[in-house]
Parts: structure tokens; sequence; C-alpha cells
């Protein structure tokens, strides 16, 4: 199953590689990725789309909130 992930994150270095370097420690593909900026210069907004089961999701989800830099994390899934 294919899943979306709406990200806003803080726009400081480093902050995209720790967020990719979740998914590849855990062995999962992004599919695709985009980036873009917000009204607020500090945060950006990253979208991102992986495979996965819902279980394997559910992880990757609570782990990407722990992440200093992720501000919020929402979850839309295409079947």
């Amino acid at each position: 199953m294919q899943h979306t992930l709406s990200i806003l994150l803080q726009n400081e270095a480093g902050a995209l590689v720790r967020v990719a370097g979740l998914f590849a420690a855990r062995g999962h593909n992004i599919d695709t990725l985009t980036v873009a900026p917000t009204a607020d210069p500090a945060v950006s907004h990253l979208m991102l789309t992986v495979r996965g089961d819902d279980a394997a999701l559910s992880q990757i989800l609570q782990q990407t909130r722990k992440l200093v830099d992720v501000l919020q994390v929402q979850h839309a899934t295409h079947a």
C-alpha cells in the first residue's frame, strides 16, 4: 500500500537528511519527495510517499514525530 506523509519541518541544515536517514535506517524506500517553503521562512513543507504495511508505517510515524526538527506529521493513504 502506498502512503503519503505531509511533514512540517524546521528549515535548518541537516533536517531533511535526518528524516530521510530515519527511513533508510528502517529499510524503507522513499518513492517521491517534495520540499516547499511555507509562509514562515523558518518552516518547510515536506511531502513524501512510501510503500509498506500499516504496522511498519505506524512505527515510522511515531519515530518521525520524535525527531527534533519535525513540527507536525500528517498521513493520507492511497490505495
